[in-house]
């Protein structure tokens, strides 16, 4: 009998989407499950505040609850480095591994990662971002080579909000970026409902539409060794067999 593959994520505790589309993506997939562990975020803004929410004090007390699963990779399922910047998701993994004896990732790591290897020059950004944090974002994607080229935003400060915008209005926005000449679009938000329009939107504009939920999926994949091209129906980030090596994610080291 193959061992069952557990996937650990760190969940924002107002996040409603991540958890019901990750069951979804999975269902069928018999020896991958997924389990969650909650820290506090509510808004997302620049105050000092709503800052303090990602202090990592609190994401590795998660991690450790996580690690009572035995999970086999520790994912932060959230997109806070695009405006605190890069390097925290860099320690927060070596952090979590050092805490847990676990492999970690995370989604804005994976974005970059996916990003430099698909070669996107012109990246269209869908957030449901204030404009303040849209920006801080657009200059860190840029300091690390991803070039923002098209964006949206909603202007939404409420986590639990983002999740109450519909698949549709979530298409919209990536199409408006597509039409403007962008050659991948990222939905940039684990509490946004993008990952199933991905597959309807490749198809019909022919350029990556890359969802922070299905990229966090696709990163735990490839971190525990499990072939992503097994998720049918959610679009070319689980079709591309180009896709499925592990580069990057390999930095934190598996103790198991």
């Amino acid at each position: 009998m193959t061992r069952p593959i557990r996937l650990g994520m760190l969940t924002p505790s107002s996040n409603t989407a991540l958890e019901p589309i990750t069951g979804a993506m999975l269902a069928g997939v018999n020896d991958v499950s997924a389990h969650f562990s909650r820290f506090k975020v509510t808004e997302i803004a620049l105050s000092d505040a709503a800052l303090r929410q990602f202090d990592a004090s609190e994401i590795l007390r998660a991690a450790e609850l996580l690690a009572h699963a035995k999970v086999d990779v520790i994912a932060w399922n959230g997109t806070s480095a695009s405006w605190l910047g890069f390097d925290r998701d860099e320690r927060l993994c070596e952090e979590i591994t050092a805490a847990t004896e676990i492999k970690a990732c995370t989604t804005v790591l994976a974005y970059r990662d996916l990003l430099r290897r698909i070669e996107a020059r012109r990246i269209g950004l869908v957030t449901p971002y204030l404009g303040d944090v849209q920006d801080r974002i657009i200059a860190n994607w840029n300091a690390e080579g991803l070039h923002c080229y098209a964006e949206r935003h909603l202007a939404l400060q409420d986590n639990f909000s983002f999740a109450e915008v519909s698949e549709a209005e979530v298409a919209t926005l990536v199409e408006q970026v597509v039409r403007e000449g962008c050659d991948a679009a990222v939905v940039l938000c684990t509490n946004m409902r993008g990952a199933g329009a991905a597959a309807r939107l490749e198809r019909g504009f022919g350029v990556p539409v890359l969802d922070s939920i299905a990229v966090t999926l696709w990163a735990c994949l490839v971190a525990t060794g499990s072939d992503p091209l097994r998720i049918q129906g959610w679009g070319s980030l689980f079709s591309n067999p180009d896709l499925r090596a592990a580069t990057a994610i390999d930095a934190s080291p598996m103790a198991r």
